[in-house]
């Protein structure tokens, strides 16, 4: 993702002109540190709080695959 979007890098402070996106593991056992450390749910009740201070309101939603295929007209 950190290569194919630049609103995420810029989300993640990725410059891929000063040095590489971080791989895989790296993301892993920062993802796993998080958990060790209980701070999954905290980062998402701040990042909540936030958006609700700025009026925004986040519900549950759906995830679309838009994959486009090949099919025979």
């Amino acid at each position: 993702m950190l290569y194919e979007s630049p609103i995420v890098r810029r989300f993640a402070g990725v410059d891929l002109g000063c040095a590489p996106a971080p791989d895989e593991t790296t993301v892993l056992r920062f993802r796993h540190l998080l958990e060790e450390h209980e701070l999954c749910g905290k980062i998402l009740d701040t990042v909540n709080l936030y958006l609700e201070s700025q009026g925004i309101r986040i519900g549950t939603g759906t995830i679309v695959d838009a994959t486009i295929i090949h099919a025979p007209s």
